[in-house]
C-alpha cells in the first residue's frame, strides 16, 4: 500500500510538472510587438525573422527574441566637445544628433554599440570641418557646419540600418577672453553705427530746414513781387484816372497854382529835411495866384523869402472870388497827383540854380 502511495505521488508531480511546462510554453509562444517596435526573432541561435507590431507565435524553446528595436526617430545630444579652429583658439562644441533605425537587422548584426560609434564619428568629423574654418566663420557658418556633418554621418550609417536625419550645433562657446573681445568688439559696431545714423538724421534734418527756408523765401519774394506789380498798377490807374480828371475838369493854372502852394508847407516839415530849395516856379506859381485873387488885374507883390508869406496870406484873405467853393471841390479828387508832381518839382538835384535856400 505505501508502495502505491508512493507512486502515485511522484506520479502527480510529474503531472504538475508536465503542466506548468506546457503552461510556460504557451506563454514563451505567445508574443506580443507594440507599434513603433520591431524584433528579432533567432531559431537555435540564428537570425530567423523580424517581427512586426501585432500578435505572433514563437517554437517555444527553440525560438528566442535577440531584440527588441524601438524604430521611432531618436534623439541623443551628446557632450560639449572641445575643437581647436583653423586660428588657434579652443572652442566647445555641444551637438545634438536625430537619427532612425531603417533595417533593424543591420542594426542589430552591423554594428555592436550604434550610439558610441556615432557619437565618436561625430566628434572626429566635428574636429575636421572646425579646423579648417577660422573662429568667426565657426560662429557664423552653422548651416554648412550642420550640412556637412549630416552628410558624413548619414553616409557612415547607411550600412548600419541607421539613418540620420539632423544634426545641430546646440552651443558655440569661446573662451571668456575671446569672448569678451568679441562683446566689446560688437558694442563699438553698435556705436558707430548709431553716431552714423546720427550724423544722417541731422544732415537730412539740416537738408529739410533749408529747403523749406528756401521755399519760404521764394514765396515771400513771389509775395512781394506781386504786392510790388499790384501796387505799381494800382498808382498807374490813378495817376491816369487823376489825369483823366483834371483833363476832362479843364482845371485852370490858377487853381493849379493855389494846390501848388498849399503842397509846400508839407514837403517843409518834413523830419529829415535839413535845407529846403525853393524852386523858381514858386514866383510864377504866386504871381498867377495874386492874379486870380486880385480880380481887378491888379498885381500883389510876392517875395521869394520865407518871412513874406504873412503878407501873402493877408492880401488873399482880403481878396473875394468868385465860385471859389466849386474849383476847390473839382480839385479835391487830384490833390494827390498835384502833390506828387510838387515833389519831383522841388528836389534839389533837379533845381540847385535860380533857387533860394532857405534853412529849416
Amino acid at each position: 500500500m505505501e508502495t502505491a502511495a508512493i507512486g502515485g505521488t511522484i506520479i502527480t508531480v510529474v503531472l504538475v510538472v508536465f503542466i506548468l511546462l506546457i503552461v510556460v510554453a504557451l506563454i514563451r509562444s505567445v508574443l506580443q510587438v507594440h507599434q513603433g517596435f520591431t524584433v528579432i526573432v533567432e531559431r537555435l541561435g540564428k537570425y530567423h525573422k523580424t517581427l512586426t507590431p501585432g500578435l505572433h507565435f514563437l517554437v517555444p524553446f527553440i525560438d528566442s527574441v535577440r531584440q527588441r528595436i524601438d524604430m521611432r526617430e531618436q534623439v541623443v545630444p551628446f557632450p560639449p566637445q572641445p575643437v581647436i579652429t583653423s586660428d588657434n583658439i579652443v572652442v566647445n562644441i555641444d551637438t545634438v544628433i536625430y537619427y532612425q533605425v531603417t533595417q533593424p537587422e543591420a542594426a542589430t548584426y552591423e554594428i555592436a554599440d550604434p550610439m558610441s560609434a556615432i557619437e565618436q564619428l561625430a566628434v572626429t568629423t566635428l574636429r575636421n570641418i572646425i579646423g579648417a574654418m577660422d573662429m568667426e566663420q565657426a560662429l557664423t557658418g552653422r548651416d554648412q557646419i550642420n550640412g556637412q556633418l549630416r552628410g558624413v554621418l548619414d553616409e557612415a550609417t547607411g550600412r548600419w540600418g541607421i539613418r540620420v536625419s539632423r544634426v545641430e550645433l546646440k552651443a558655440i562657446d569661446p573662451p571668456a577672453t575671446v569672448q569678451s573681445a568679441m562683446e566689446q568688439q560688437m558694442k563699438a559696431e553698435r556705436d558707430r553705427r548709431a553716431a552714423i545714423l546720427t550724423a544722417e538724421g541731422i544732415k537730412q534734418s539740416a537738408i529739410l530746414t533749408a529747403e523749406g527756408e528756401k521755399q519760404s523765401a521764394i514765396l515771400r519774394a513771389e509775395g512781394q513781387a506781386q504786392s510790388t506789380v499790384l501796387k505799381a498798377q494800382g498808382e498807374s490807374r490813378a495817376i491816369l484816372q487823376v489825369f483823366d480828371a483834371v483833363h476832362r475838369g479843364n482845371a485852370d493854372p490858377k487853381l493849379l497854382s493855389y494846390e501848388y502852394i498849399k503842397t509846400l508847407p508839407q514837403i517843409a516839415n518834413s523830419a529829415s529835411s535839413k535845407l529846403w530849395i525853393v524852386p523858381t516856379e514858386l514866383t510864377a506859381a504866386l504871381d498867377a495866384v495874386t492874379k486870380g485873387f486880385a480880380g481887378d488885374g491888379s498885381e500883389v507883390p510876392v517875395s521869394a523869402d520865407l518871412d513874406d508869406d504873412v503878407q501873402i496870406t493877408d492880401a488873399l484873405a482880403d481878396t473875394k472870388l468868385e465860385d471859389v467853393g466849386d474849383a476847390l471841390a473839382s480839385a479835391r479828387g487830384e490833390a494827390s497827383k498835384a502833390s506828387s508832381e510838387v515833389e519831383d518839382v522841388v528836389l534839389p538835384s533837379e533845381r540847385t540854380d535860380g533857387g533860394n535856400e532857405l534853412k529849416n
